[in-house]
């Protein structure tokens, strides 16, 4: 039997402000448990909340950045539920009028099995409202009991939701990474998953080709993409199996366990009536004036897709070279100032930065910003290449050195005496000395043994001790042999 899967996206991103949504305390992780949870974040009689400028900010970056309509004027509610770690018995949020509305995000979906194309999708993004995070429940630390920790509670979210546009565990993988790659991209999120900074809720239904879309169950507070990928997956079968064998699904909020690699029900799923939403009292409605958007729109970087697009047009470079370089900012920004010492080589550039240079960093457990070598300094040796003072091997060896001691391709190429030989004299008299030592090989070569070929290259390069122009010595042998 057939079966078609649908799976929208709520993403949790907390903005990356110094203090919280409705007061002046610290948003910084890691300090001692409720040394962070101030009189405006636990509502103490009293206190009244205002508004963080920041957040707003950043909401109209997103909105922005993903083509979204961003309200002049927007309201903040009560979602009123109990909960232990909420300690008002509430959370400020926003409901009937959110700050961004629809817009979209185009994805590349790389297939997660088969032989299936990565191929280019658009979603569409529902709505994007602001925030505060609750405060976080510490489950067995405290001699078998739960604590709660409420330097969280007040952490402001910008919230993402997205239609209901996505069919596999491959595309909404995707379309949380491009998401986490663009909150990151422009400035509003660190994009933490260990910490908490990017959280995922996943709704996933099933339902035959054709027919009404089936009961959802929510996957709640995914941090990790490849957790992301077996929830869905094992999400997805249970529905189908349940439904199959004659039981029926019923809306439900339910966690994942690692562990187990299975999901399981946690409560029935509420809907927004549930809530008892209602407009803040202590807080007037958002007035976001045009200019202030246009403001924040001269922040904004060059978009992700936006330089792919230039790296493909203006570069020459495949999508699929642009679209890794593009995988984060710090690595689009890397590949451009090393492509500044290397003037007119971005193929070799991105080809060294997604092999060489990741993989390195991967082995050593770093990220961009930690690589040993600069830029300037992966430049340098890129420009060497291309004007044939190294061989490709040389440059395996400039890099090694450079990776593990520092210091500057030019320098390291005169001191390890890695410069090719490319006078074609002296290649030449070299290639003559080898074909008088073995005119029965040359003859042989002669009748048709095409394949000696690279017998006489290797003893080229071993009498050149490797520093022979390879191209050029190619060529001068075989004139030679064939002469």
């Amino acid at each position: 039997m057939q079966w078609e899967i649908v799976i929208g996206l709520e993403v949790h991103t907390q903005l990356s402000t110094n203090t919280k949504i409705f007061s002046g305390a610290s948003t910084a992780f890691g300090a001692e448990p409720n040394t962070q949870a101030d009189a405006v974040s636990i509502a103490l009689p009293g206190v009244l909340p205002v508004l963080n400028k920041g957040a707003v900010e950043r909401a109209i970056k997103f909105g922005l950045a993903t083509g979204s309509h961003i309200a002049n004027r927007s309201v903040f509610a009560r979602k009123n539920y109990f909960y232990p770690d909420l300690p008002k018995g509430y959370q400020i949020s926003q409901f009937d009028l959110p700050v961004v509305g629809q817009g979209a995000l185009t994805i590349q979906v790389e297939p997660l099995s088969g032989n299936a194309k990565p191929y280019e999708k658009t979603v569409r993004i529902t709505r994007a409202h602001l925030e505060e995070d609750a405060g976080k429940s510490m489950h067995g630390d405290f001699h078998g009991m739960t604590g709660i920790d409420l330097n969280r509670a007040g952490t402001p979210l910008l919230e993402i939701v997205s239609e209901p546009d996505m069919v596999s565990a491959a595309e909404a993988v995707a379309y949380a990474k491009a998401l986490h790659t663009l909150v990151r991209w422009i400035g509003i999120s660190d994009g933490n998953m260990q910490e908490g900074s990017f959280r995922c809720d996943v709704n996933v239904s099933v339902r035959k080709p054709g027919q009404p879309l089936g009961t959802r169950r929510e996957i709640k507070n995914l941090n990790s993409f490849k957790f992301m990928q077996q929830a869905i997956d094992y999400e997805v079968q249970w529905q189908i199996d349940t439904i199959e064998n004659g039981g029926k699904v019923h809306q439900a909020t339910i966690l994942f366990n690692p562990d187990t690699g299975e999901t399981r029900a946690m409560r029935s799923k509420e809907d927004a009536h549930d809530y008892r939403y209602f407009p803040d009292p202590d807080l007037l409605p958002l007035e976001i004036s045009p200019e202030w958007i246009e403001q924040m729109r001269a922040t904004l970087p060059e978009l992700p897709q936006a330089k792919q697009a230039r790296y493909v047009n203006d570069l020459g470079l495949s999508a699929y070279d642009a679209s890794v370089l593009t995988s984060s900012r710090e690595m689009a920004d890397f590949f451009e100032a090393a492509l500044g010492n290397a003037i007119g080589q971005a193929k070799i550039c991105a080809n060294w930065i997604i092999g060489e240079v990741s993989a390195q960093l991967n082995r050593d457990g770093l990220d961009m910003t930690q690589c040993p070598i600069t830029a300037q300094q992966l430049g340098g040796m890129l420009q060497r290449i291309a004007d044939n003072t190294i061989s490709n091997s040389g440059a395996k060896e400039v890099f090694r050195t450079m990776w593990a001691e520092g210091g500057e391709a030019d320098a390291i190429i005169e001191a390890k005496g890695l410069k090719q030989v490319s006078d074609s004299g002296a290649i030449e008299a070299l290639v003559d000395e080898i074909i008088a030592a073995n005119a029965d090989k040359v003859a042989e070569y002669r009748s048709g043994k095409d394949k000696l070929f690279g017998f006489f290259v290797g003893l080229a390069m071993k009498a050149s001790k490797g520093k022979a122009n390879p191209a050029q010595l190619n060529d001068i042998l075989k004139k030679k042999l064939e002469g």
